[in-house]
């Protein structure tokens, strides 16, 4: 059973940074890929960037590119997400994922730090 928790978040000015980590135990077959995931009020959740454990692929939304970093330290089992040039529309429930495919059919889900970008 892959258990994942996040760190990180909180409450920064637009034009701030933010670095959300993600500390995973127990991984197992089918987890060899580690997303962010984010939700806003009112949205539905959607990936932001994901990362292969083992291998050099990563994936960025659109609306991150240039801006977020996905990172990964293997030996301590963490993944990281740096967030730069922050905008009030990043403002979400961010969420750390696990699962088989780069940008799809994760199934293990950390329980959510809050992202708050004021302008």
């Amino acid at each position: 059973q892959v258990q994942l928790v996040e760190s990180g978040g909180g409450s920064v000015q637009a034009g701030g940074s933010l670095r959300l980590s993600c500390a995973a135990s127990g991984r197992t077959f089918g987890s060899d890929y580690m997303g962010w995931f984010r939700q806003a009020p009112g949205k539905e959740r959607q990936i932001v960037a994901s990362i292969w454990w083992t291998g050099t692929g990563s994936y960025y939304a659109e609306p991150v590119k240039g801006r977020f970093t996905i990172s990964r330290v293997n030996a301590n089992n963490t993944v990281y997400l740096q967030m730069n040039s922050l905008k009030p529309e990043d403002t979400a429930v961010y969420y750390c994922a696990a699962g088989p495919t780069l940008r799809y059919d994760y199934n293990y889900w950390g329980q959510g730090t809050q992202v708050t970008v004021f302008s």
